[in-house]
């Protein structure tokens, strides 16, 4: 199943994503992936193809200062959560999007969280991947240093942080082949440096725990937990405090699965997230 490679121009911000669509035209709801810091687009690759066999059109963006989206200046966008939300927001009314299925996994689809609680009436189901979902969640000091003063600066000037970062998240070596995908935007400008470094000092995690909290008390949709249980950063008893406070809940544990784990058990997340988006609304 082919994935499209697709660039739009939202407002001043230019957004690539990729899509996947059915070979069939269908009617259900498309499915929003989100992906983590340091992460990209890419590590839905294996699960787009999946979905589109069981009739769901995919759609997985690198967010704004990630990837081959745009890098604005800090002046000009301000790489806090609601500047994501807000860019979101535009970027899926400029696609012609109003309900959809969200999936969010890792640091900064936190941002993907806070959003589905500003946007009920858009998200129909609501699945979450090693997120941070708990005022206890910490930003581990593998991300945490990108956004030091001085040293920060310099690491995220450095494309090898990509293969620390995701190899320390995950557990697993990264292939070659991805690790290409991953550097070459920092190879390619200073500018990914200079917006990872921005989006770590502004991610305000302590605030988005906070509106996660409360907000999800309230939360309807149904709900899939899908943790990566190898997890170094996020434990799993934030995921099941998490799941206990929702109405419509449920978990799947992988056993070996890490922080990113789309990225290695990709089949796995596949075969969790398929029965979960087709099951009838009771």
């Amino acid at each position: 199943m082919a994935i499209d490679e697709q660039i739009i121009q939202v407002g001043s911000l230019k957004w690539f994503y990729r899509e996947a669509k059915p070979a069939n035209e269908s009617d259900k709801p498309p499915v929003l992936l989100l992906h983590g810091i340091p992460s990209l687009s890419y590590s839905w690759t294996e699960v787009m193809p999946a979905l589109a066999e069981q009739g769901f059109r995919s759609i997985a963006p690198d967010w704004i200062g990630f990837g081959r989206s745009s890098f604005p200046d800090r002046r000009d966008f301000a790489y806090t959560p609601d500047a994501f939300i807000d860019a979101l927001a535009a970027f899926l009314k400029t696609l012609e999007i109003q309900q959809f299925y969200l999936v969010a996994q890792g640091f900064l689809g936190s941002v993907g969280l806070q959003y589905a609680l500003r946007h009920p009436d858009q998200v129909q189901r609501l699945a979450v991947l090693n997120a941070p979902v708990s005022p206890d969640a910490k930003l581990p000091w593998k991300i945490q240093q990108l956004g030091l003063p001085l040293v920060g600066d310099m690491m995220t000037q450095d494309p090898l942080l990509v293969d620390r970062t995701l190899e320390a998240g995950s557990r697993f070596v990264v292939s070659d082949e991805d690790l290409d995908v991953y550097r070459r935007p920092f190879l390619k400008s200073s500018d990914a440096g200079r917006s990872l470094l921005a989006t770590v000092r502004n991610l305000q995690l302590k605030q988005a725990m906070a509106e996660i909290s409360s907000g999800f008390s309230r939360w309807a949709q149904p709900t899939l937990i899908v943790w990566g249980m190898a997890d170094p950063w996020l434990p799993f008893t934030q995921a099941e405090t998490f799941a206990g406070t929702l109405q419509n809940a449920q978990i799947v544990k992988l056993e070996e699965g890490g922080h990113y784990p789309q990225e290695h058990w990709s089949v796995e997340v596949s075969n969790a997230l398929i029965p979960f988006l087709r099951r009838q609304q009771v």
